[in-house]
């Protein structure tokens, strides 16, 4: 064999070898992504009138920065299904600025997500999905008032990874959720409030 047949011939068994590596590196990779972050979740203040049409007070609940964890499965390289986690959070309720009690909600998200460029550095995505939001230890006017159990809604999402290396990831996340109450006193529903809060997220993302 000639020389240059044989560095041909290297360099074939070259680029054969390395497509093997990364085909299997790509195949090891996990379906898996975790992220934590810290969201601010500012809440719409939208509520209708207490008392019914006419009336002037209106219902607020407080804004609050939460932690969130949530977990990623990547069924193909694009598409992916979220569920979006954390614990209890506690707001304050206001009527025209003054506080009249508090509540706590668990609100946990499923969503199905869209990435753009996976195999590029900068990743970003869009979701939408299901919110179910629980209501507990609802503490109004002295006990006299009571919200829903609980709240099903829709969730938009946009977000981007930035990846800092193999593994590891910097987020941005934006979502608004549909989360919303009867207001009852007395057993007679006197309001409805809208909570939707728009939740603006940063943290760190790990690919198993």
């Amino acid at each position: 064999m000639s020389k240059s047949k044989a560095i041909a011939a290297a360099v074939l068994a070259t680029l054969s070898l390395t497509g093997v590596a990364m085909s299997s590196a790509v195949a090891q990779e996990s379906p898996w992504l975790v992220r934590v972050r810290a969201v601010n979740l500012n809440t719409a203040d939208k509520s209708d009138p207490v008392g019914g049409v006419g009336a002037s007070d209106r219902l607020t609940v407080s804004d609050k920065t939460i932690p969130e964890v949530d977990v990623s499965y990547f069924f193909t390289p694009n598409l992916a299904a979220e569920l979006v986690l954390t614990y209890p959070q506690k707001h304050n309720v206001y009527l025209d600025g003054a506080n009249i009690g508090s509540f706590k909600h668990l609100p946990p998200s499923l969503l199905v997500q869209y990435h753009f460029t996976p195999d590029a550095p900068l990743k970003p995505y869009v979701g939408a999905g299901i919110n179910y939001t629980t209501l507990s230890k609802v503490r109004l006017l002295n006990g006299q008032g009571s919200l829903e159990h609980d709240s099903v809604g829709l969730v938009l999402q946009a977000g981007v990874d930035y990846a800092v290396a193999k593994q590891w990831s910097i987020n941005f996340d934006v979502k608004k959720a549909q989360i919303r109450s009867d207001v009852m006193v007395g057993g007679a529903k006197v309001s409805r409030v809208k909570v939707d809060p728009l939740m603006i997220g940063v943290g760190v993302g790990y690919r198993f």
